[in-house]
């Protein structure tokens, strides 16, 4: 799965999402050993009460990460640490691609980006030197309406796809703001929730900890799973049909943004 810089293709795997051998239940459930984000800057409002009220541009810029980062509470090297960002990813070994909100110059024309960030809290973000990143132009965006149980894929601004898709029950819910996806992964045929898992930036609020990982929300499959299309029924992740999250999969990679609201 490698990020290509094709304007009219946008952010997307080039090949099969790789597969993950080390990926455990607490993914699928709520859960996964990822980076956990402390204190920093809220990002673009954490909830969307309409699909009205949300905006979904045509394109977006996201930045690879070609070397890890200090994350920064303003665009200038000498404002606080928020936190270090790697290279990778945890799961996959993608490289980690990390949404764009802002742009800055700063002292000596250093140039800096404001990113979105995976973790607690939801939403956040911090400021990056541009220096050691890739900027590419991403044209895809999923919504999910938790109201209507359903995904909507955007591209280049037009609705092109949705899908029928299992969200959070009440005790549980699916949480609500911008995110982003962290890494497109196989999943191992043994493991529940096949064949695809898109590792979401969100984390549970109900669920602080899950079966040893920090609660992480995924988009995935039902394979040895279950779950109605159309419920209520998950610990927080967003449960889609294998047709469509085989869709997903080879088309959505690492950075995509995805605005979960309460429709």
């Amino acid at each position: 799965m490698n990020v290509h810089t094709s304007t009219s293709s946008g952010v997307g795997p080039s090949g099969p999402p790789r597969r993950s051998h080390a990926l455990t239940r607490s993914l699928i459930a709520a859960g996964a050993l990822c980076l956990v984000v402390v204190t920093a800057t809220p990002a673009i409002s954490a909830s969307a009460s309409a699909s009205r009220h949300v905006r979904v541009s045509a394109n977006e810029q996201v930045a690879v990460l070609l070397v890890g980062h200090r994350v920064h509470r303003r665009p200038e090297a000498g404002s606080p640490t928020l936190v270090a960002v790697p290279a990778r990813r945890p799961i996959t070994g993608e490289r980690t691609t990390l949404p764009v909100i802002k742009r800055a110059t700063g002292a000596g024309g250093l140039k800096w980006l404001r990113v979105m960030l995976p973790g607690r809290p939801n939403g956040s973000s911090g400021w990056i030197a541009q220096q050691g990143t890739r900027l590419l132009v991403n044209g895809w965006h999923l919504l999910v309406n938790l109201g209507a149980r359903r995904v909507t894929v955007y591209r280049h601004g037009r609705a092109l796809r949705r899908f029928s898709a299992v969200v959070g029950k009440p005790s549980t819910p699916t949480p609500t703001g911008s995110f982003f996806v962290e890494e497109t992964l196989q999943m191992p045929s043994n493991e529940p929730g096949g064949p695809y898992a898109l590792a979401l930036s969100a984390r549970s609020d109900a669920l602080q900890e899950f079966e040893g990982g920090p609660g992480q929300i995924a988009l995935h499959g039902r394979d040895n799973l279950g779950g109605t299309l159309g419920a209520a029924e998950s610990h927080g992740c967003v449960r889609l049909a294998t047709s469509s999250i085989d869709w997903l999969a080879q088309r959505i990679g690492p950075g995509v943004p995805v605005t979960i609201y309460a429709g």
